[in-house]
This record gives structure tokens, C-alpha cells and sequence, in this order.
């Protein structure tokens, strides 16, 4: 590592601790040559995942234009940016352990509305409306049907079995 101040190349590492909740290592290091300190961070180099797109092409995953368009489906509703980051990391996850290093955009759709069905119901429409092209109104009460349908699945499930707790 060079010195950003001598720009030698000789260093010892005085401190090491985990960041950012273990995604980076932070280093304090001194430059042998010069004596000055300077901090350095690691991160894991993840390999490059590709979008393949309706039309064909293929594109680097953006995470920045998934929160845009995530940001402009829960304008003005009660959620929070902390929320929306936490579900574009776990898409991201989600992405990240499929094996290969191409998705298909609609996978990412797909993973983003079940989301945003959990956390508002006007955001997974206006992001509905958007990523699945709606041309009609009726498309949007299809829309609300499904996610009504999906719901009530999900509490049958949740429901326990006549003589079983849930604890």
C-alpha cells in the first residue's frame, strides 16, 4: 500500500477492525518511511452480475437504479430509506447466490414487487404499474386482486394445524 503522503510503499498495520457490519475491513497503518498514519479499507471483490434485459441487452447490475426506481414507487408514503435499502440488499443477496453471473430483469421485478407487497400496498402498485407496463385500469385491479389473493394465502399458511401452538 503506498503512503498517500510520501508515496512509499512500505507500511505496518497498527489497527484492524471490521466495518460496516463486516462488509469492510478497516486498516490504520504507518508509513515506515514518513511515520504519518492513514486509514485504508477492504471489501470483498464480488464478480460482476449482468441484467439481461426484455430486449436482449445485457447491462451491469445497477444497484443505484433499483433504489431510483424503488424511491419513486414509495414517494410520499410512510416508508422509510433505511426500509428500501434493506430490501435492495436483499434482493441483491438473492441475486448474488443464484449461481451465474446473468439474471433476468424480470427475476429482479419479480423479487422487488413480493417485497414491496409486504411493505405497501400503493408502492407495489405504482411499482406494478411501471415494471409490468399497464396500459389499462383493469390492470390495476388485476394487480390489487393478486396481491389480496397472495395475502390471504400467506395467513392460511401462517395459520396452526387444530391442537398445534405456534410456540
Amino acid at each position: 500500500m503506498r503512503c498517500p503522503y510520501c508515496g512509499e510503499d512500505s507500511d505496518k498495520v497498527t489497527d484492524t477492525r471490521p466495518s460496516r457490519g463486516g462488509e469492510l475491513v478497516r486498516r490504520r497503518r504507518e508509513c515506515l518511511h514518513c511515520g504519518r498514519r492513514y486509514t485504508t479499507y477492504e471489501k470483498v471483490e464480488e464478480p460482476e452480475l449482468k441484467v439481461v434485459k426484455r430486449d436482449g441487452r445485457r447491462e451491469r447490475f445497477d444497484r443505484v437504479k433499483i433504489m431510483t426506481g424503488l424511491e419513486k414507487a414509495c414517494e410520499k408514503r410512510p416508508i422509510s430509506h433505511d426500509q428500501l435499502e434493506t430490501v435492495v440488499a436483499r434482493v441483491e443477496t438473492e441475486l448474488r447466490n443464484r449461481l451465474g453471473d446473468e439474471v433476468e430483469s424480470s427475476e429482479i421485478g419479480e423479487l422487488l414487487m413480493q417485497e414491496l407487497a409486504d411493505l405497501d400496498d400503493v408502492a407495489y402498485v405504482r411499482f406494478a404499474s411501471v415494471y409490468q407496463q399497464f396500459a389499462h385500469t383493469d390492470q390495476f385491479t388485476d394487480a390489487l386482486r393478486r396481491l389480496r389473493e397472495e395475502r390471504r394465502r400467506r395467513r392460511t399458511r401462517k395459520k396452526p394445524e387444530e391442537g398445534q401452538t405456534l410456540f
